[in-house]
């Protein structure tokens, strides 16, 4: 079914809307969920949340991509979950070695003014992206916001896993010395 059906559907408040949803994207949400935690079940309800979300939000929402509606949804409350998990048990995940390769180049962001900041902050960060080239700005995108591993991403792109972090600690060195130009503290 196509996305704008979809969307018509949650609209509707149709039932439906979450079983094409479920059809159409389930695999791709589940795999940006398992991505960032470690156990099936964890990941199955981010996935099961996603839905849920997806249904409060439309109406008003109408998302112009809804892949990237649905995968932002199941990356930020599968993101949500893993912090949970992890205050109650300390690990080291995949996540957590991604958020620690950025950790130096983006600054923390906790107050309401800090948080307004942030959205400046997230305006350089993209136009550092699109100026990047095609293959950078994929690797960085894949690495941060999909959280996929390194060796995937070496496997993906022809690369070996050395190239890629080479790639990325390249482009982390880059933003953080754009971050500083335009006054941003990291």
């Amino acid at each position: 079914m196509e996305d704008g059906k979809i969307i018509d559907l949650y609209w509707a408040r149709s039932q439906q809307a979450i079983a094409e949803s479920e059809r159409k994207y389930g695999p791709y949400c589940h795999t940006i969920a398992r991505r960032i935690l470690d156990r099936n079940e964890d990941a199955e309800e981010c996935v099961n949340d996603t839905w849920l979300h997806a249904w409060n939000a439309m109406p008003p929402q109408r998302p112009g991509i809804l892949s990237a509606f649905f995968g932002k949804l199941t990356r930020n409350l599968s993101l949500d979950r893993w912090r949970r998990l992890r205050a109650a048990k300390r690990g080291g995940s995949q996540v957590e070695v991604a958020l620690h390769e950025l950790e130096d180049c983006i600054p923390d962001h906790s107050s309401p003014e800090e948080n307004l900041e942030a959205e400046e902050t997230a305006a350089i960060i993209s136009a550092f992206l699109r100026s990047q080239p095609e293959v950078d700005r994929a690797l960085f995108v894949r690495r941060y916001f999909s959280l996929e591993p390194l060796s995937d991403l070496a496997g993906r792109f022809g690369m070996s896993t050395g190239q890629v972090k080479s790639k990325l600690h390249r482009m982390r060195n880059k933003l953080r010395l754009e971050l500083e130009k335009e006054g941003v503290a990291v």
